[in-house]
Parts: C-alpha cells; structure tokens; sequence
C-alpha cells in the first residue's frame, strides 16, 4: 500500500502493480479513518452481532438483485463458475460458489507448495522479527495469534504466508500441502475488517478476530498451520473438510459473505517462497496470486 488514497498490488499474471477496487470503501475509510468512525468500530461494527445481520441480509432471496450488479462493476468471470449465474438464490451462495476444475489448476512438482486461496498474499519471512507488513515495526504476538504457548514457541523462528480474499475473490480455500489434518480449533473473537486501511492502523486486529487453526502433520517438514481468520461482514467460517489425510489442493472450506483471510504458517528453514512473493514482500507489495498457483516449495531437512 503505497499511499492512504489506494491500495496497490503486483499483478502476478499481468507483472505489474494494480490499484484495487474495494468493495464498500467509503465506510471502510469512514470507520477506520475518522474519529466518529473509530467510535462506530469499536461500539458496533467490531461486534459479531453486527455482522451477523448482515449476513442475515446475504442470505435472503432481497439480496440475489445485487449479484448481477456485483460482476459488472467488478468484472468476476462467470465462465469460471461451476453452476450458472441463475442458480444462486442469495449473494451468499454466489459468494461462497464453486469454481470448474479447470479454472484453478494445481502447480506439478511433490515439493510444490500451493497458494491456499485466490487473493492478495505476503510473506513473513520471519515471525520472530519485527515485520514491515502493512505498517512498519509491527511485530507478530504468536502466543496471542494462536490462542497457544506450545504453537508459538514450535513456530517461533518460522515464516508465514498471509493471505487476503477480497470480496471479489473466489472464497473457498485450499489445503497448500497435503498431510494428516487435525481438529480445528475455534478461537472466538471481534471481526474488525482485514483491509490493509484497517491494518495499516493496527495489526492487532489480526489476532483479535474470530479464527479458527488447523495443524496439518506433513510427511516431510512436519507440521504446518493454516489459520482462518474472519473479517466485518464474514457470516460464518465453515470447514468442509474432516481431521484425517488430505491431499493437495484439496478443499478445506469456506467463507460466507465478506472481505477475509488466510494464514499458512511453517516451521522454521522448511519453505522456499516464489521469487515474486518473496521480491514484492520485501518491496511492501501484496502479490495478487490465485489458488492451486505455486507459492513456493517446501525445504526438506538436511541428511
């Protein structure tokens, strides 16, 4: 985010930066810029409740007039949907909808790690420094993050892969590699917004959101995190998928309606990032990637 006016993003496909079209970006602003929205945050929008009703809205028959609106103005590919644009009765089952297989296909090589989810992503090359992410000299409280001492001192060192679904974006995520999946486990919080405007304010946020953390037991690197990490507006984090193997860019749930985010997190000197994730990071860039993209590879440990 280069300037308080716009968010910019590198544009994998295209090599270039991108400003981003965000969806209710006059409230957004309002909320977390102005000292009557501050107020308005932390009295009622921050609230589950809050959002909650408007999920209600995203799932009433009223809302499905928005749909057509909503892929004009942000130009969203139905081509890519697996069901017909008609068939959704309420923006919410188009939000969550499924894509063809073949829109999103899955990078070749056993040592290949996947993006997890379409969207904007960066890189914490080390979750023990202080992180230049959003805003500089921010640091990541690992303990409070994961809701557990155990968790933070076993990823202490490690690096992490944060990545941010827009309204926009196709909203279902994705195993990056598979393993043994765990229970998740849910930790209930606030749902303040996960824009960079926001987070840029207070990286906090992150780690006070309703979120939900998955360990997934790898053959190779050991085991590895994936965080959910709900948002204003998120209805709901749903998983789809059971504790017990899973594959590679297997399908490990969804968001109901809302802007939101996902977090990979790796043992330390186990992940290689993509060169463009690692250069656009440093640079202070989101790199905008879709799910089943390569993210970068796993590290085996030396012989």
């Amino acid at each position: 985010m280069k300037n308080t006016q716009e968010i910019l993003f590198y544009d994998r496909y295209e090599g270039r930066l991108r400003s981003e079209a965000i969806y209710g970006e006059k409230p957004l602003r309002w909320a977390y810029g102005t000292n009557l929205g501050r107020l308005c945050l932390e009295g009622i929008i921050k609230r589950p409740w809050f959002s909650h009703l408007y999920g209600r809205w995203a799932d009433s028959r009223a809302s499905a007039k928005e749909i057509a609106p909503f892929l004009a103005r942000f130009s969203v590919d139905p081509g890519e949907f697996l069901e017909p644009v008609e068939s959704y009765r309420t923006f919410n089952e188009f939000f969550f909808r499924r894509l063809r297989p073949e829109a999103r296909p899955l990078a070749p090589g056993p040592d290949t790690v996947l993006f997890p989810a379409d969207g904007r992503h960066l890189l914490v090359p080390d979750l023990s420094s202080e992180s230049a992410i959003f805003a500089k000299g921010r640091r990541f409280d690992l303990a409070a993050l994961l809701g557990d001492a155990d968790f933070a001192r076993e990823f202490e060192g490690g690096s992490a892969v944060i990545s941010r679904l827009c309204p926009t974006d196709y909203h279902r995520f994705h195993f990056p590699l598979e393993g043994e999946c765990g229970e998740a486990r849910l930790i209930n919080g606030m749902l303040y917004s996960v824009n960079p405007i926001a987070l840029a304010r207070s990286l906090r946020y992150l780690q006070e959101n309703k979120r939900r953390v998955t360990g997934v037991r790898h053959p190779v690197i050991g085991r590895y995190l994936f965080l959910e990490i709900g948002a204003t507006n998120v209805g709901g984090i749903v998983d789809t998928a059971a504790p017990g193997p899973v594959l590679k860019g297997a399908e490990k749930g969804y968001f109901r309606f809302g802007g939101s985010m996902v977090m990979t997190l790796f043992p330390s000197g186990t992940f290689q990032p993509a060169d463009d994730l690692r250069e656009q990071s440093a640079a202070g860039n989101e790199l905008y990637a879709r799910m089943g993209d390569r993210m970068g590879s796993i590290i085996p440990p030396a012989a």
